[in-house]
């Protein structure tokens, strides 16, 4: 077992204040864990996303999962089937978007940057980068569609969020 590291409270100190006047006005909303509208969005964990914003919707409507890319990875099949099963989500929305990193090059020029800022040697880690956006994403929606634990009756689309002006364009997928 682990021993355990203090709270490093310092490197925190704004996140601490800034949820002790959160808490302070706070009022529990009653919302559940269910997706009131029955969607999940996956996508990118860029700051310059509001998953909620971008389709109108409020805490507790949608399951959002995010990593770097909007990718399915396995740990995003695995929450879709819990979210599917337990949380009620009928449809899925893959959801990258423009000027994003792991768009913008491939994985040994990743691995490069990062050894070259860091001298870390990442190679042994699968960033999963894009080269083509739209063909990345109709496969991404084809890996939900085909997940053997999901439902088949499982609506899934993908769509690519402009950062600079806010559009949401669907994609044929």
């Amino acid at each position: 077992m682990t021993t355990p590291r203090p709270f490093p409270a310092d490197a925190f100190a704004d996140v601490l204040r800034a949820n002790a006047q959160h808490s302070e006005g706070f009022t529990d909303s009653g919302l559940s864990g269910f997706a009131r509208r029955g969607l999940a969005i996956v996508t990118c964990m860029d700051s310059r996303i509001d998953p909620l914003a971008v389709v109108g919707m409020n805490a507790g409507d949608v399951k959002i999962l995010r990593n770097a890319g909007a990718r399915v990875t396995d740990d995003v099949l695995r929450t879709l089937v819990l979210a599917t099963y337990l949380l009620g989500v009928e449809r899925v929305l893959v959801m990258p978007h423009t000027d994003c990193r792991m768009a913008n090059g491939d994985e040994s020029s990743i691995h490069r940057l990062i050894a070259e800022r860091s001298g870390v040697d990442t190679s042994s880690v699968r960033f999963h980068v894009v080269t083509d956006q739209r063909r990345q994403l109709a496969d991404d929606v084809a890996a939900i569609r085909k997940y053997h634990l999901l439902p088949s009756s499982l609506i899934v689309a993908g769509a690519i969020y402009d950062v600079h002006s806010g559009t949401l364009t669907p994609t044929d997928c």
